[in-house]
């Protein structure tokens, strides 16, 4: 998209009304087209300051959506001021404790809002107590939605502490969670999507983290179906996905177009996540293997594949260098996609090490794609170009695509 038609493809919604306190958003009120400008500028400077010698810094490529993007969102129970009224939504701007109720956010679905401000009305009219991070007692922690973009399903997930229930060591303290009149209350919801799932998560644990110490299905199932690149994937309650369907579809093909060729050869796609990129692969190469840490996601991307009827892609769980170390194979197609701290030395050592002609580098953090780019530029590969993406209007985080070419 040319910067002349943001005005009429990405028209202002007007300013978020919880833009100045909520810590969810930077970008809220600020221009599209100097959204874009400044993650541009920022994702250069990080290249050009650790004297990455490309042939071309692509110009930035604006989301599909502005608005209503999230297909995920996790809620916290609080307050605004100590002692004050329950709130759910996000941590307030430079403040641990207080929790901003954000029910008219704009970078989810409507229907997110009406489920969030349903259920803070319940829990407020049964006057239960939301979790203290530094007390470690109340029963109200965390509310999870997931929605199917493409399907149109939503998983409702409502994550409380043990208190009040039966052979809990907090069995005699606080209310009991009433599970079937929320069931009942979000059933009740005039939604545009159909609600597949509403679990309840037990989360004893002392960190402010969405922790599954055990798990409820109060109704429907504990996944939703998705779609996306032409496949189809089961996404579990905690199972990771990528967050924006439309943008990391572009990203992916943008990638996966990189490649010179990879019909009837042998791939590998390190850090696959759930294996999007690498059942894509699966569908022209002969073999293709997948590497990730998360076991949930491996499993995820194996149930996936079969779901998919592809045979010709496997799925190792664990460590990217321990992994690589014990295996034979040796690939001559090769996409990395790593989490936010990069690839670690002793992985890049390896991944130099199969001298390959071609290596498409997908990455969620300039700053480690960086540092990744000037170690493989020092031992051997061209950065032939560096493409930005903003997968995540109105937050400060770029994605980017890079591919590098062996020094003949």
């Amino acid at each position: 998209m040319h910067m002349e038609d943001f005005k009429t493809e990405y028209c202002d919604r007007g300013i978020c009304r919880d833009s100045e306190i909520c810590g969810g958003c930077v970008y809220q009120g600020v221009p599209y087209e100097e959204q874009l400008s400044n993650k541009y500028g920022e994702v250069k400077a990080l290249m050009d300051n650790k004297s990455i010698d490309y042939d071309e810094f692509l110009p930035i490529e604006p989301a599909p959506d502005r608005y209503e993007y999230r297909n995920k969102m996790e809620y916290t129970f609080g307050d605004m001021v100590k002692d004050g009224p329950v709130t759910l939504g996000m941590h307030k701007k430079k403040h641990f404790m207080a929790i901003v109720t954000v029910d008219e956010c704009q970078l989810v679905h409507p229907d997110f809002n009406k489920i969030l401000q349903a259920t803070l009305n319940f829990v407020n009219e049964r006057g239960y107590k939301h979790y203290h991070k530094k007390k470690h007692v109340g029963l109200m922690r965390n509310l999870i939605i997931r929605r199917g973009v493409r399907t149109g399903e939503i998983l409702v997930n409502i994550s409380t502490s043990s208190e009040g229930e039966p052979g809990s060591q907090w069995e005699h303290v606080g209310q009991r969670f009433d599970e079937a009149a929320y069931v009942e209350l979000i059933n009740s919801l005039d939604l545009e999507h159909e609600v597949v799932g509403i679990l309840r998560t037990i989360n004893d644990r002392l960190a402010d983290a969405v922790i599954c110490d055990e798990l409820r299905i109060l109704q429907g199932r504990d996944y939703y179906n998705e779609e996306i690149m032409g496949l189809k994937f089961k996404v579990s309650a905690f199972s990771f996905f990528q967050t924006n369907i439309a943008a990391v579809e572009n990203l992916y093909t943008y990638a996966i177009n990189l490649i010179d060729d990879f019909e009837n050869k042998k791939a590998f796609d390190l850090f696959c996540g759930t294996g999007t990129i690498t059942q894509v692969l699966a569908k022209k190469a002969s073999d293709v293997l997948g590497v990730e840490i998360v076991e949930e996601a491996v499993e995820a991307a194996r149930e996936a594949a079969k779901l998919n009827g592809l045979d010709n892609c496997r799925f190792i769980a664990g460590d990217c260098f321990k992994v690589l170390q014990t295996i034979d194979d040796v690939p001559e197609v090769m996409v990395v996609d790593p989490p936010r701290v990069g690839i670690s030395t002793d992985a890049l050592d390896k991944i130099i090490s199969y001298g390959l002609d071609q290596i498409v580098y997908i990455s969620c953090n300039p700053k480690t794609l960086a540092e990744n780019l000037y170690y493989m530029q020092y031992y051997g590969y061209k950065i032939v170009s560096v493409k930005p993406f903003d997968n995540f209007p109105g937050t400060k985080h770029t994605e980017c695509v890079a591919l590098l070419r062996k020094v003949k």
